[in-house]
């Protein structure tokens, strides 16, 4: 029996699910502990749950429904509670749901004799706006019910595909007499016995899909019929016809039979309510309609009109208000109408709390699985909610580690050696709410690379929630892979083997050694003061990441794919001939360079100075040295098209080609690096031209760096025109690998402009959907469900013809614009006023352009695009034998992609970025060593920190050979520490994005203002977009 004691229900909740103690409560915030409970005499509820188990609880007479309905969440470590609802049959003998306001024993009259039933109460249109696996397994439990009582009808092959995928989740791989045998002795679906042979048939096509993989797709087949999430109310309309109502999160409906033939959409619905046994629906006057203002139907009582009514009242607020509606004022005399309200978070409040918290993973069981899988909760607003969970680890593969269990603060982007734990644990008392409460340097979970050292075999226990991110011995054993990407070749995996979100932060516990402040004050002393010391300072740490990413294509990509006979000769002479002459001369370069600044600051002859101090010769002589090698730069665009040509001509190639890019030492893109010679050169003449504006004309170093900033401003201007273009196109190669759907991305003439999140307008209300601007078309698209990480393309908008009105007005949604083309009309809404402008300026831009230019034919993108057409973007939902071939179809697992690109980082920071932005951050590319303090720790950790495409990249030195994490700058804001924050020390600046603060502590007053401007070039993006020359011919 659970207490109601807070205390003691903290300790003894979530026993039946194998939990070690409580999380808290779905509609708590952070931190809080549930209500109170009243005094009075106490009675024992029974509650029934989605796996048929019964749980008593005690509970005060006088407690309100929500009381109970928190103690049932916490006791099941829920956290999307309000999805779900209790209910039971009243005196009435009519199913109601548990009204969370009102006291139990006015709803209960016999309380020690009603047994409620925890059951979905709210059905979202997407499963993937539910961010916990343990929320998509209560819902997979709920269709498993509705399919056996015959609540959700269907055809055949819907049926037989919904329950292969159950008992894949239940029993594991296809094996035929096993299969059999489960299915004459379990019932999932009236009248089985016809389509036994049918339901084998899919589910020997299932292999290899873990339970949570197989109940997302469970939910992908069930959210498309017609009878998901119907609850039927009889009724009759006006002339004694049998009707019934249902309500859905799109408005009332009314279904004849199980076939729907009316829907009033909530935007048509003027107001709702009833009068004794009639049913009332006021619609919005609309001069093209047909119907009267007010229908009328008739149920069975008055109660029962109420009872849909205030299901209605209900649903209308969850899904379409932004927060739970304020209670009336109680008036003064007397009462009109019902004071009924909906009490709880709205979706979107939902949605928001648990992407802006952090929680621990907990583990529960399924009941009726017998395959041996370690489920847990997703504690991250990430793309591993978005996606279908692939663990594939017993539960006692993983190691558990206190510290990758401290939810404090996000997680970054690192999956590691399964060997690199800690074996502590902390103690009870050290947690609150299920949370750890530390005030060490430590403030949150640490994913880490490159650890060596080994976990105690006694710490590897199954009785505890393990939140490790190292991938287990057995979620590796199927060919090596965890989600169809190499184990030990994967940067940016999260515990469970999906991709980490690019929402998270980095924690790098222990990844750097802590400083103490007086050790690096006596340290700081000791070097040169002079400005120009740091400018060459910065010119010494940049080059040691540019030789590190020439080392990428020279050595790492060489040897994972240069050596395969799959790899043409051609393309092998074209690396070779361009990056080795550049790694070999970069190689002497940063010799020189050290050996001159090590001279500088007094380390290797502390009495020769005044000569020694300058870096102007040194650039002169090797930049003149490089100017032969510049001329095969113009020969990058061909690397670049002989490197797409040969994956084209060669799967295995593009195979190969793709897994190096899942690698830890591919930090970005791998076309990035391809073109990081033609950057560098940009780099030395900004640090050139920083140095001749620093010197006065008689400065010794003056005129060495004005000579050396002359050459390298003539090939950088050479180059210029070449290089926009093959910025582009190396953009459309990338994102040509984001998207599905299209195959014609790179074409002549085409240009990229912006990319970014925008919700647009259905009649299922405002979807999520990610926008690619080109100069001839728009894309708009939805994140895949499925390993590869990639966006499904929905539809194309051409720009000719096309015009743009701002429309909050007209549809009473915020930053709302209209896109109208010549074919058809879509709305949507930016996150703020500042992205709709951005948006609106760009989208204006281009159709100008697209009026005068002769752009690529957007017809090029036209590849089956409406067999991608999503059900949110149709106005009718068909159900057939061809819905359930396509969404079996979609189980076969493609090769995964990055899932740690831009393109993912806007989606999920909901914003966007345009060309200009793009580059503009590869302009301000930065490195060197910074102190790091979070919030609440004590110490600064020295790291070695890389600024590139709008991320930090942390190492433990330069001599890495790849990052502990990375942290996307998208969505933060830099600032400098106030004076309550009693930071106290010089040159400290603040990154903040929502509750994720983090410090961090530069040498000097130059390398201060440095990070602060190449860091607010990626958190302020540019709003004026530069247009490609139309007239300019493209590397392709």
């Amino acid at each position: 029996m659970v207490e109601p004691d807070p205390e003691q229900m903290a300790s003894g909740a979530g026993q039946r699910l194998g939990a070690p103690e409580t999380l808290g409560i779905s509609t708590l915030d952070p931190g809080h502990k549930p209500p109170s409970m009243p005094s009075g005499r106490h009675v024992t509820i029974r509650v029934r749950m989605l796996d048929d188990t019964e749980e008593l609880f005690d509970i005060s007479q006088k407690a309100s429904g929500k009381v109970l309905f928190d103690l049932v969440c916490s006791h099941m470590n829920l956290i999307e509670g309000d999805y779900f609802g209790l209910e039971f049959q009243n005196h009435q003998k009519m199913t109601v749901w548990l009204d969370h306001i009102k006291p139990i024993i006015k709803q209960l009259r016999r309380p020690k004799h009603t047994i409620l039933r925890f059951a979905v109460k709210f059905f979202p249109p997407d499963h993937a706006q539910l961010l916990e696996e343990l929320t998509r397994y209560l819902f997979a439990l709920q269709i498993k019910q509705d399919l056996s009582c015959g609540r959700l009808t269907c055809n055949d092959s819907s049926a037989a595909l919904m329950v292969s995928h159950i008992i894949q989740s239940e029993i594991g791989d296809f094996e035929e007499s096993q299969c059999r045998s489960h299915l004459l002795n379990n019932n999932y679906i009236p009248d089985q016995m016809p389509l036994i042979d049918k339901i084998m048939e899919f589910h020997s096509k299932n292999l290899g899909l873990t339970p949570s993989e197989s109940d997302y797709q469970l939910l992908e087949v069930a959210r498309r019929l017609e009878m998901y999430g119907i609850r039927l109310h009889p009724a009759k309309d006006r002339e004694g016809t049998d009707l019934s109502l249902a309500v859905a999160h799109t408005g009332v409906l009314v279904f004849q039979g199980h076939t729907r033939i009316n829907a009033f959409n909530w935007s048509r619905v003027r107001k709702l309510s009833f009068k004794r046994k009639r049913f009332l629906i006021k619609l919005r006057p609309d001069l093209n309609s047909s119907y009267q203002d007010t229908l009328e139907f008739l149920m069975a009582s008055r109660d029962c009109c109420k009872v849909f009514w205030k299901i209605c009242v209900e649903y209308h607020a969850f899904f379409r208000l932004f927060e739970e509606p304020k209670p009336k004022p109680k008036p003064v005399l007397f009462t009109r109408g019902s004071s009924f309200r909906f009490s709880g978070r709205t979706q979107k409040q939902v949605i928001d709390y648990v992407k802006e918290s952090e929680f621990k993973k907990i583990p529960f069981d399924r009941k009726h699985s017998r395959v041996q899988h370690n489920s847990r909760l997703s504690p991250l607003p990430s793309a591993r909610h978005h996606e279908v969970p692939t663990e594939r680890g017993g539960p006692g593969d993983r190691v558990d580690s206190p510290l990758q269990q401290h939810w404090t603060e996000s997680v970054l982007v690192s999956a590691e050696n399964p060997s690199a734990s800690r074996p502590t644990r902390a103690s009870p008392s050290h947690r609150i709410n299920g949370h750890d409460n530390r005030t060490g340097s430590v403030s949150g979970t640490e994913e880490r690379r490159g650890s060596t050292r080994q976990t105690p075999p006694e710490h590897q226990s199954t009785a505890v929630a393990s939140n490790s991110p190292h991938l287990s011995p057995s979620s590796a054993h199927s060919h090596g892979m965890v989600n169809g990407q190499k184990s030990l070749e994967l940067c940016g995996q999260s515990p469970d083997g999906r991709q980490p979100s690019p929402l998270t932060s980095p924690l790098l516990y222990d990844a750097g050694s802590v400083r103490t402040d007086d050790e690096d004050d006596v340290r700081r002393k000791r070097f040169p003061t002079d400005r120009a010391y740091f400018i060459a300072k910065e010119l010494l740490t940049t080059e040691r990441t540019y030789l590190k990413d020439l080392e990428v294509i020279t050595v790492s990509f060489q040897s994972a794919v240069g050596q395969d006979e799959a790899t043409p000769d051609s393309l092998k002479s074209s690396v070779l001939s361009t990056f080795e002459p550049l790694h070999k001369f970069h190689t002497g370069f940063l010799r020189e360079v050290e050996q001159r600044l090590a001279l500088w600051e007094g380390r290797s002859n502390a009495h020769i100075k005044g000569d020694y101090q300058r870096i102007g010769d040194v650039m002169l002589k090797n930049l003149q040295g490089l100017k032969p090698l510049t001329a095969s730069l113009h020969k990058q665009s061909e690397v670049l098209l002989e490197l797409e040509k040969a994956c084209r001509a060669s799967r295995k190639l593009e195979g190969l080609c793709r897994d190096f890019e899942l690698q830890k030492v591919c930090y970005v893109p791998l076309n990035v690096f391809i073109l990081r010679p033609l950057h560098r050169l940009s780099h030395y003449k900004q640090i050139l031209e920083r140095l001749c504006k620093h010197y006065p004309a008689t400065h010794v170093d003056f005129r060495d760096c004005r000579a050396a900033l002359a050459d390298v401003s003539e090939v950088v201007d050479q180059l210029q025109g070449s290089l926009i273009k093959m910025e582009n196109f190396q953009k459309l190669l990338e994102l040509k690998k984001d998207l599905i759907g299209v195959d014609n991305l790179v074409a002549p003439g085409r240009e990229f402009i912006r990319l970014g999140c925008l919700s647009k307008l259905s009649g299922k209300g405002l979807q999520q959907r990610m926008f690619f601007l080109f100069n001839d078309v728009i894309l708009y698209t939805s994140r895949g469900m499925t390993g590869t990480n990639q966006f499904k393309v929905h539809g194309q908008l051409p720009l000719h013809g096309m015009t743009i009105r701002e429309s909050e007005d007209e549809w009473g949604v915020p930053h709302a614009f209209t896109l109208v083309g010549q074919r058809q009309s879509v709305v949507v809404a930016a996150s703020s006023l500042t992205e709709m402008e951005k948006w609106m300026e760009d989208i204006q831009t281009a159709i100008e352009t697209a009026k005068t230019s002769n752009g690529p034919s957007s017809d090029l993108l036209s590849c089956n695009l409406t067999d991608n057409k999503c059900p949110e973007d149709s106005s009718v939902e068909a159900e057939s034998e061809d819905d359930a071939t396509a969404s079996h179809t979609a189980l076969e697992r493609p090769a995964p992609h990055r899932g740690n690109t831009m393109v993912h980082v806007c989606w999920h920071r909901n914003t966007s970025v345009s060309m200009v932005d793009f580059s503009i951050a590869v302009e301000n590319q930065l490195s060197g060593n910074l102190l790091r303090k979070f919030k609440n720790s004590n110490g600064w950790q020295k790291l070695w920190v890389v600024f590139t495409n709008f991320s930090l990249f942390f190492y433990k030195s330069h001599q890495d050979d790849y990052p502990l994490a990375s942290l996307p700058l998208l969505g933060y804001s830099v600032t400098v520490p106030s004076d309550s924050e009693n930071i106290h020390k010089d040159y400290v600046f603040k990154l903040h994005f929502k509750s994720h603060i983090y410090y961090f502590r530069t040498e000097s007053e130059y390398t201060f203002e440095r990070w602060m401007e190449v860091i607010r070039s990626a958190t302020v993006p540019s709003r004026h977009n530069r247009v490609l020359n139309n007239k300019e011919s493209h590397p392709h």
